[in-house]
């Protein structure tokens, strides 16, 4: 007798071992699409915030005026950072680029100052760009706005393709991960269907059936979760040491909605899904406990 309870008690533990540890395999699939997301979310920020529009100034602006727009510039509520480019430091870029100096040729520095403006990331498409260079052109003192049309265009274009894509992903890998676990949280209570039928015939209420699953499964829920957490942080902390320039999209803020992501959907869809498959065996009658 005790060594049938050891068996059962032994196989019982290997069943809860086996379930904890495919659930965290499914849950760390989820994490990582909830850093692909988030990563490329701020991966579309960074591209946008670094696309460039050049205020050319006019040739009889000075530097002082110069700076003193971009004091005003920098107050308008689309930038995001701005560099003043001075005459003399345009010049030396003209210098290095053509291997020599201009004003060698024509006398004086045929240069101008220019300001390179980035915006804010939700002012980096095609529409809001257009109506910014024409609020900048009309400024005193700027004779030309210029950026990369074509740039713009595509970025946009391959960043809604990219999101369209992690979405139906996300959408499909939900649907896959809670095939997954409720099949493995059936498999785990459809031992114990004639425990949950012997409850029902001595008049115990099905909330009171359900308790002890519904309280295991929130327990294996959460242990799923933090073997799913970790296991994708140690990842995570190589991916950093290997390339710590990641961090520009992938922060800990990114890491830690992740993980309470991984463990709200770990408690959840391991407690729905026993509720799911402990009112199936509470509904079937003795009859039909054989035949499955």
């Amino acid at each position: 007798m005790t060594r049938n309870r050891n068996k059962a008690r032994n196989r019982h533990s290997l069943q809860l071992v086996t379930l904890c540890i495919s659930t965290a395999m499914v849950l760390i699939l989820i994490g990582m699409v909830v850093l692909t997301v988030f990563t490329s979310r701020n991966l579309s920020s960074y591209v946008k915030e670094n696309l460039t529009l050049t205020m050319n100034l006019q040739p009889d602006v000075t530097d002082e005026e110069g700076v003193q727009l971009c004091e005003y510039v920098k107050r308008l509520q689309y930038i995001n950072h701005l560099d003043f480019v001075s005459k003399e430091e345009a010049k030396n870029e003209v210098t290095k680029e053509l291997g020599a100096d201009p004003t060698e040729f024509v006398g004086e520095n045929p240069c101008t100052a220019e300001i390179e403006i980035r915006l804010k990331a939700n002012y980096a498409n095609n529409d809001s760009i257009k109506r910014i260079a024409l609020e900048l052109k009309g400024l005193r003192g700027v004779s030309d706005v210029t950026y990369r049309q074509d740039l713009v265009e595509s970025v946009n274009q391959t960043l809604r393709k990219i999101g369209f894509v992690l979405l139906v992903i996300a959408g499909l890998l939900t649907i896959i991960s809670f095939s997954l676990i409720n099949n493995t949280i059936r498999l785990s209570i459809y031992a114990r269907r004639f425990s949950i039928h012997t409850m029902k015939l001595v008049g115990a209420s099905w909330s009171f059936i359900r308790m002890p699953f519904l309280k295991q499964a929130v327990s294996e829920g959460f242990i799923s979760a933090m073997i799913a957490i970790v296991s994708l942080g140690i990842g995570m902390y190589f991916l950093y040491d290997y390339d710590s320039e990641i961090s520009v999209v992938l922060n800990w803020e990114v890491m830690f909605i992740t993980a309470l992501v991984m463990l709200a959907f770990g408690i959840l869809i391991t407690v729905f899904c026993a509720w799911l498959s402990v009112n199936r065996f509470l509904r079937m009658k003795a009859g039909d406990l054989y035949k499955i």
